[in-house]
């Protein structure tokens, strides 16, 4: 059996045992044989999405954060962040000039600050609606309640991303302090889906303490859960968080795990995410031809994104900014894909009508 068909064999049906080893054993493929992964995992896209890759529009509308996770350069401990907000009118100007550009999902990220009440965050969301009906609204805005998430997404919301970051509850709990659950985030995750979001989940890759067993339990938890889409990242230290001075790792890795997550799941939505381009200044190209089909370009106001460092050296100018469509549009196409700027729903979502 050639390694491509054995590896999609595994990933999708395989035990924890199986899966850890089937990732041990993708670390040491050869060239040859990392190459036809990609290339299976980009022929499993075709199918549901062909050439087109989705854009949506990044807006980081906080850098205040409740919580304290060890690795984040923007958790509540670290005294050296810059700290900002935007307001509702600053938010609707980054979605006037996206919709402009031609943008038609905005993504609302931010810190889990307290200030953004259920109340302002619902305002914020159907402002949006009332100005632009044809466009999704994602939000990631962390842990919430269940009534929360559910006037969201009544007032018009339709995404929500929340990364899982490691589905081990050992791990887990290296990663974050003890007031945080990861049974609780599993829980956010469900409530998400049983509301009617299209739900993104995902975990760092080489994070401090991680195995290929821990990988093998995200991978299960993936499969169970059946997101719409999942977010992946290398794991890239801040100089502010206890993990300052440890090794930041390739691209390589990250776009093996990209190729058996397409694998797994063919339908879903894979973004090409901003810490990829920033270890490797062809990741994103790399990540769309290894299975990723989204990529999403910044729509904040300049003077913020640099503000918003959850790691060293992200790229907060340039090509993945939303002012250089044209850059990245035509590095996308050069790659052999389709700039999309649709909605860009799930597949499986596409009948899907929202009440406005």
């Amino acid at each position: 059996m050639l390694f491509a068909d054995f590896a999609a064999n595994i990933i999708q049906h395989g035990d924890a045992q199986a899966i850890a080893a089937l990732i041990a054993r993708t670390r040491q493929a050869s060239q040859t044989e990392k190459q036809a992964l990609f290339n299976a995992a980009d022929a499993a896209r075709r199918p549901y999405y062909g050439k087109s890759i989705f854009f949506r529009g990044l807006i980081e509308f906080s850098s205040f954060c409740k919580n304290n996770c060890y690795y984040c350069g923007i958790r509540a401990g670290n005294d050296s962040a810059v700290r900002y907000r935007l307001s509702k009118e600053e938010i609707l100007s980054c979605t006037d000039k996206g919709h402009a550009l031609g943008f038609r999902t905005f993504v609302l990220q931010g810190g889990e600050d307290p200030y953004y009440t259920d109340d302002l965050i619902c305002d914020i969301v159907s402002a949006i609606k009332d100005k632009h009906p044809d466009c999704a609204i994602t939000l990631s805005i962390g842990e919430k309640s269940y009534e929360s998430y559910r006037r969201y997404f009544e007032a018009g919301a339709e995404r929500y991303l929340l990364r899982h970051e490691t589905a081990s509850n050992a791990h887990y709990h290296k990663l974050h302090p003890a007031q945080m659950s990861p049974e609780h985030r599993k829980q956010c995750l469900r409530d998400l889906q049983e509301i009617g979001y299209q739900v993104g989940a995902g975990f760092m890759v080489e994070s401090p303490w991680q195995t290929d067993e821990t990988l093998a339990q995200d991978f299960l938890f993936l499969r169970d859960l059946q997101p719409h889409m999942i977010g992946i990242g290398p794991f890239i230290p801040h100089h502010d968080t206890q993990f300052a001075g440890m090794k930041s790792p390739s691209s390589d890795f990250t776009l093996l795990l990209l190729a058996l997550l397409r694998l797994m799941m063919p339908k879903i939505l894979l973004p090409a995410t901003t810490a990829l381009g920033t270890i490797d200044p062809l990741g994103r190209e790399k990540a769309l031809r290894a299975g990723a089909n989204v990529v999403m370009p910044n729509l904040s106001p300049k003077a913020h994104r640099k503000d918003y460092l959850l790691y060293d050296n992200k790229i907060c100018t340039g090509e993945e900014a939303a002012e250089c469509l044209q850059c990245l549009s035509g590095r996308i196409a050069f790659a052999g894909f389709k700039p999309d700027f649709s909605r860009g729903d799930h597949v499986d979502c596409l009948e899907r009508v929202h009440p406005l």
